[in-house]
Order: structure tokens, then C-alpha cells, then sequence
């Protein structure tokens, strides 16, 4: 692909991302619907004029990094802590059950192998954090108590998926589990989440001397980015996802410091705090958009069989099992019914945690064509159900008991 078919795929995707975003929006769903629609509709599902390339696979980490790491920065660790224990549950229940009971599904009602039912399990475990967290955004209840559970869960539920994505994927390659293999892994990955806030703390005095006495511009979103970037390269390297270094990167620049046993401690000036903000909005707001719409582009519906009763069988029972199993999840709410079914439904959007694995699933040779196809139509019927629900029980952004920032 030539630099000037690269500028003009990336003009549609920017284009078509805002352009739908903003119709969904004026009738109520929320936008981020709107963007994962205008992937389906330019990619290889409808238009093909949009493709998963490693290019643009980039620009939507980027996206998904930037967007965790504004989460981090208004997020109030001090509530979310308080909350840890709801959200484990959540995270535990949503990840044990839709991974049971799809294994279960898959082996014994629809006669997959072992192997294939485990990874189709997989598939359904892990909730899209980046989807669950934009639509709360886009029904403004991001402060809310449900959405500090949610957020909290949905961490949790990607440091599970990554480490089931990596039993499995030894299941597969090698026939066998590495236990020690995988308790190294979520050593890593606790040790890194313990110890990323720390060391980004002890960066922020540096950043607000070099904000206060540089003379070049573009000064506050150069330091940032480079410390968004470094967690993320760190997170990696322990075997976590990107995004949690990003979002350990959005905590520790966050104004307050918070200590279960202490009070808050004021990191930094208000007048720091807003420019890092004010700095890093308009970045987020190009490159996040980027990432949902390839979101889109990489469910390929075209994929479907639609003569065959079977394949859409398929489809429709795990789809089932994927969607209820998670919505169970919510019982650990704080509430009444109302509450525990709209947190059960925030962690339904599989989006692109479920398409990793299903893409896994395939390339080791786990699935066949067919059954991978059924796996994107699993992935894609989630991530289209969730923001639609989860609106639908909330209301159109009214505010309710549910929304309450309370104590």
C-alpha cells in the first residue's frame, strides 16, 4: 500500500468513524456503536475498501492505549479500591461461568472437541475494557459507582483472559500446560501493577519542572506520551496487556495519590493536572475513534454461511451462553435488579479480546473455517448487544439512582 492510498483509507476511516458516531448519537445509541459500525460497513464485511492491515492495527493500539490512559487519569483510585472486592467477584463470576459454560456447550450440546470447545470458551471469557468503558462515557455515567465496579472487574477480567490465552495456546502448541510458566506470568503481572504507579509517580515532579521552565513547545504531550509508551513497552514485557500500563500511566499522574490506610496526597498543582489533560484530549479524541472502527473492520460477517441451519445453531447457543453467562456476573452488584442486570450487561462486549482469541484458535489450527467464522459472529452479536442494552437499562443518559456518585 502506497503513503497516498494509505492517507486516503485513513481519511474514510477518521471520516466515516465521526460521521456515524455523530448519527448514532443523535437518536440516542451511543457512539461508539456508531464507530464499530463504520468499520463493519467499510471493511471486509460489506464495502472491503478498509482491511485489517498491521498499519492500521497500530494507530488503533495506539488508540486503545491513549483511551486507557485518560480512563486512569479521572479515575479516583481511592473509590476504586473500595470497590475492589465487588469487582473481583464480578471479574471471577464473569470470567469462571461464560468460560464453563461455553466449554460445556460447545463439547457436549454441539459435539466440538476438547480442544476447540476450551479455546471457544476462551473466546467468550475476556469483556472488551475499552468498549465497556466508552459506553459509560457515552451515557455520561463514567463516575458512577457501577462504572468504578465495572472498570474494576473488566482489569481484571484482561489480566484472566491473558493468561488463559496463554494456557491455551500452550495447550495447543505443545500438547501440555507449563504451571510454572503461568504462575511467572501472573507473578509479572501483579508485581508490575503494584510497582508501575510508583515509578510513574516519581516522574511527575521531573515533568512538572521540565513543563515549568522548558521553552519548546508541545512539551506536556511529548513527556506524556513518552511515559504512556514506556508502561506500555513495560506491561508487555511481563507478559500484560499494553493497556494496563497506559491506564497505570493515567493513575499515576492522576492529582491525588491514595493509600488504603491514609488520606489523599496532592501530587501535583491543578494547574499541571488540567494542562496534562488539556494536552492529551485532542490526541485521544483522533486516535481512539481509529481503534473501534478497526474493531469493526476486523469482524468479517462476509465469513457467515447463511444456508446452513447448523452454522447459525451454532451461532445462536453460544451467542446465548456468551451473553447470559456474563450478564450473571452482575448478582455481585451493589443495588437492585436494575443495577446488578445493567453491571451483568456492561461486561457482555467481547469486541477485540474475543477476535484475539478466535484469531489464535485459527492459526494454530484449533479451528476449522467454519467454526472460526462462528466464533466472529459470537464476538460481533456481544459487542453490537452490549452498548445497545446497557443503554437501554440506563435510559438515555437520564440521571438515576444507578448514576449517583455516591460514597
Amino acid at each position: 500500500m502506497d503513503v497516498s492510498m494509505f492517507f486516503l483509507k485513513f481519511l474514510v476511516v477518521l471520516l466515516t468513524a465521526k460521521i456515524f458516531s455523530e448519527a448514532f448519537m443523535r437518536v440516542g445509541v451511543p457512539a461508539v456503536l456508531g464507530e464499530v459500525t463504520a468499520g463493519i460497513i467499510i471493511g471486509p464485511s460489506v464495502l472491503g475498501f478498509v482491511r485489517p492491515e498491521a498499519t492500521f492495527q497500530v494507530i488503533a493500539e495506539i488508540g486503545i492505549v491513549l483511551l486507557l490512559f485518560e480512563v486512569g487519569l479521572d479515575t479516583d483510585i481511592g473509590q476504586l479500591v473500595k470497590e475492589g472486592v465487588r469487582s473481583m467477584m464480578v471479574a471471577v463470576t464473569g470470567v469462571a461461568l461464560p468460560g464453563a459454560a461455553g466449554y460445556l456447550a460447545a463439547k457436549a450440546w454441539l459435539g466440538m472437541g476438547t480442544l476447540p470447545a476450551l479455546f471457544m470458551g476462551g473466546t467468550i471469557v475476556a469483556t472488551s475494557i475499552g468498549i465497556t468503558v466508552r459506553v459509560f462515557r457515552d451515557l455520561g455515567k463514567q463516575n458512577s459507582r457501577m462504572a468504578r465496579v465495572v472498570l474494576g472487574a473488566a482489569v481484571l477480567d484482561d489480566v484472566i483472559g491473558v493468561v488463559v490465552l496463554a494456557v491455551l495456546y500452550d495447550l495447543a502448541v505443545g500438547g501440555t500446560v507449563s504451571v510454572i510458566g503461568t504462575v511467572r506470568i501472573l507473578a509479572f503481572i501483579g508485581a508490575f501493577l503494584l510497582l508501575a504507579p510508583i515509578l510513574a509517580r516519581l516522574f511527575v515532579p521531573l515533568l512538572a519542572k521540565l513543563v515549568a521552565h522548558g521553552r519548546t513547545k508541545g512539551m506536556v504531550p511529548t513527556l506524556v506520551t513518552c511515559m504512556i509508551l514506556a508502561l506500555a513497552v513495560a506491561a508487555h514485557a511481563v507478559g500484560a496487556p499494553e493497556i494496563l500500563g497506559s491506564f497505570a500511566a493515567g493513575i499515576a499522574l492522576a492529582r491525588s495519590s491514595f493509600l488504603p490506610l491514609g488520606p489523599k496526597i496532592e501530587l501535583h498543582s491543578k494547574e499541571l493536572a488540567e494542562r496534562i489533560d488539556e494536552s492529551m484530549k485532542p490526541i485521544t479524541d483522533l486516535f481512539v475513534p481509529v481503534f473501534f472502527v478497526m474493531v469493526g473492520v476486523s469482524i468479517d460477517l462476509s465469513l457467515a454461511d447463511p444456508g446452513s441451519g447448523a452454522f447459525w445453531g451454532v451461532v445462536a447457543v453460544l451467542t446465548a451462553v456468551a451473553v447470559l453467562a456474563k450478564i450473571a456476573s452482575g448478582i455481585w452488584a451493589e443495588g437492585g435488579w436494575r443495577e446488578k442486570l445493567a453491571t451483568g450487561i456492561a461486561m457482555v462486549p467481547r469486541g477485540e479480546v474475543g477476535l484475539i482469541f478466535a484469531e489464535v484458535g485459527k492459526r494454530s489450527s484449533v479451528f476449522d473455517d467454519r467454526t472460526y467464522a462462528a466464533a466472529v459472529f459470537i464476538v460481533a452479536f456481544s459487542t453490537l448487544l452490549g452498548p445497545l442494552a446497557l443503554r437501554g437499562v440506563l435510559g438515555r443518559g437520564k440521571r438515576t439512582a444507578i448514576s449517583d456518585d455516591m460514597p
